[in-house]
């Protein structure tokens, strides 16, 4: 269960090494060989249990990577942090506290990972577990290697020989190199990961999760046929089909369905508290309700689309809280704007917020999308790809789709997942929407117009914190 491979993870933490809180620190960790680890494939497991770990935290993915996205034209960020207004607004700077916290969370799993496939080859143990191991380090490197060329740009590579040779202060690489050993590990993940697991393993990445990301890199690179070739491999397989109900991707009985590519994995008393649910879910449900839907998303789904009502809490709304009954929503209910991501809240049977519910990190449904852009970019039909999305929702079939038909499909299905602002960003690159001007406009009083600076604004700076401590090595991004 999933319960279980988050702890054996931090078993390990705690058994083998430390946390440390930046790149320049980081411990060594291909070089832990002691006699009390690394001794058997039960010692491998583990420490590729503890290469998830770090995700799962607050200033991983719980909470700051959502921080980026309230950029969007999705959400405000409600909270009282006032480092997620500058980023909201941007008028962030290298001090940002959410820039270096996701920073360092990210390049302690980059560390993790490359502890793994350092010391597998080396133990005596069985080889498809091996193989499996091995697969999930690549994919979680090249998963971070990916965020950080989204967030940052360019960014440091430490790979396994600079693990060996303590080699840390490392100058950045372009965007092409970060983007390349994302594309490499995705590569050795999807050729060594299984299909799919047990139930007693579920959570865990799989070829689809490899591929699907494979995909999401290639849209990004435009390059149509490769993303269309590695999307099959995810659309072609019913291994990964879509839920039959949009909504079980939402719902603790069904979170893990053939849908859900890559997730974050949360239980109850066994992961950390500070869950996506905590920040998404409204206080008197018993979170702390930040990131919330404002009017324009809400206004964005067609009439009759049954994923507003699943993705988003509106005055109203019937909330089912089990024995303690039937809740109406109410506008007062929110910190902010009067609506919630419902898709992030869930309720144990007592009627209290469950913090064991999962956040999607990679949907099949966002793979159709890509594909179905791909296609339409080439000069091809999406039509299959974007009906088969729409066909799950119950809405009508579109007819030689066109790139503003995938523009708003993204938007309603991937409501709050983390999406909208690189989606924004990379169509403005390819020269289909002006970000700037999008972003000027004035979408109610909880999101004013804002001022988004090209090329500025395409990446976030790096931490300060980090270039001071290089000591010249590594330099702050343009335009910082």
């Amino acid at each position: 269960m999933k319960k279980i491979y988050v702890l054996a993870g931090w078993v390990f933490l705690m058994a083998a090494t430390s946390c440390n809180d930046d790149l320049l620190e980081s411990t060594p960790y291909g070089q832990v060989t002691s006699q009390q680890f690394w001794r058997n494939g039960d010692d491998v497991v583990a420490a590729t249990n503890a290469i998830y770990a770090p995700l799962l935290n607050e200033d991983g993915f719980a909470h700051t990577e959502y921080t980026f996205d309230n950029c969007s034209d999705d959400m405000n960020r409600a909270g009282d942090h006032s480092d997620e207004t500058s980023l909201e607004m941007f008028t962030f700077d290298a001090a940002n506290s959410h820039i270096l916290a996701t920073w360092s969370t990210k390049y302690e799993v980059i560390s993790r990972a490359n502890a793994v496939l350092i010391n597998a080859p080396k133990v005596a143990m069985d080889d498809a577990l091996r193989n499996r191991t091995m697969g999930e380090a690549y994919f979680l490197r090249g998963f971070v290697y990916w965020r950080l060329s989204l967030i940052y740009g360019e960014v440091p590579i430490i790979l396994e020989e600079d693990a060996l040779n303590n080699n840390y202060n490392k100058p950045k690489a372009t965007l092409a190199e970060v983007r390349a050993q994302a594309e490499s590990d995705f590569q050795k993940a999807a050729s060594l990961l299984p299909v799919s697991y047990a139930d007693g393993e579920a959570g865990r990445v799989t070829q689809g999760s490899a591929n699907g990301f494979l995909t999401k890199l290639y849209v990004y690179q435009e390059n149509w046929a490769k993303a269309i070739e590695a999307g099959q491999k995810v659309i072609g397989n019913a291994a990964y089909k879509l839920s039959g109900n949009y909504d079980e991707n939402f719902q603790l009985t069904t979170e893990n369905n053939p849908e859900i590519l890559f997730s974050l994995q949360y239980e109850t008393g066994w992961t950390t508290d500070n869950s996506p649910t905590f920040y998404h879910t409204p206080q008197v449900f018993g979170g702390w309700g930040f990131h919330e839907p404002i009017e324009d998303l809400v206004q964005e789904f067609e009439k009759g689309d049954p994923r507003r009502s699943y993705s988003i809490y509106s005055p109203g709304d019937k909330v089912n809280r089990g024995s303690a009954g039937t809740t109406t929503f109410a506008a007062n209910m929110t910190r902010v704007t009067g609506y919630s991501f419902r898709k992030y809240t869930s309720f144990t049977d007592a009627g209290d917020m469950s913090q064991s519910l999962n956040a999607p990190f990679l949907r099949s449904a966002d793979v159709y999308l890509l594909v179905a852009e791909a296609k339409i970019r080439s000069s091809q039909s999406g039509d299959t790809e974007l009906n088969a999305v729409r066909k799950r929702a119950g809405l009508a079939a579109k007819t030689g789709a066109k790139m503003a038909d995938i523009m708003h499909e993204r938007r309603v299905e991937l409501a709050g997942e983390n999406e909208r602002h690189q989606d924004l960003m990379r169509w403005d690159k390819a020269g289909l929407i002006d970000i700037a001007a999008h972003y000027k406009i004035a979408r109610g009083p909880f999101k004013p117009s804002r001022n988004f600076i090209k090329p500025k604004h395409y990446y976030f700076p790096l931490p300060q914190r980090e270039v001071d401590l290089s000591n010249g090595v590594l330099k702050q991004n343009s335009n910082y």
